[in-house]
């Protein structure tokens, strides 16, 4: 997939932000942000027809998670919160529907990656772990493309 992070676009009174779970889940300048993306370019999708309060709403769902630590291990649960999770979680939340499709790590292309799947689980990768990717978000149906900047 070309998309390897995502976050919530926030505009305030003073600047755009990006509520982010990279570390712990915090609000990055999108300056800061569009820096690390690959090439410095971003691809940005909206939620279809919705008001700008409505998709306000949604970066104010994902502060519940402000200050949770990074899930390297991306698990679908609360204590640990990765970038796609976030929002996922808070699409969640915000209307009762996710936001993307499930997927478990062996429908994924993951075998590039067993080496560091295995040190980080100490164990053989757990195939049957469900998780949201940055790709399947970008691909719900609530979304709409609007750019890449």
């Amino acid at each position: 997939s070309p998309y390897s992070h995502c976050g919530i676009v926030e505009e305030n009174l003073v600047r755009w932000t990006v509520i982010e779970a990279i570390g712990p889940v915090k609000s990055t300048t999108l300056y800061e942000w569009k820096k690390r993306g690959r090439g410095e370019t971003i691809w940005v999708y909206r939620l279809k027809g919705k008001t700008a309060e409505e998709r306000a709403a949604l970066a104010e769902a994902a502060k519940a998670f402000l200050g949770r630590p990074y899930d390297i291990r991306y698990r679908m649960d609360d204590e640990k919160i990765y970038c796609s999770e976030l929002l996922y979680k808070a699409h969640l939340k915000l209307t009762g529907q996710p936001l993307g499709k499930i997927q478990t790590l062996g429908e994924l292309k993951w075998t590039p990656f067993e080496e560091l799947i295995r040190e980080i689980e100490k164990a053989p990768p757990p195939l049957d772990r469900e998780m949201i990717t940055p790709r399947s978000v970008s691909e719900a149906p609530e979304l709409e493309f609007v750019g890449e900047f």
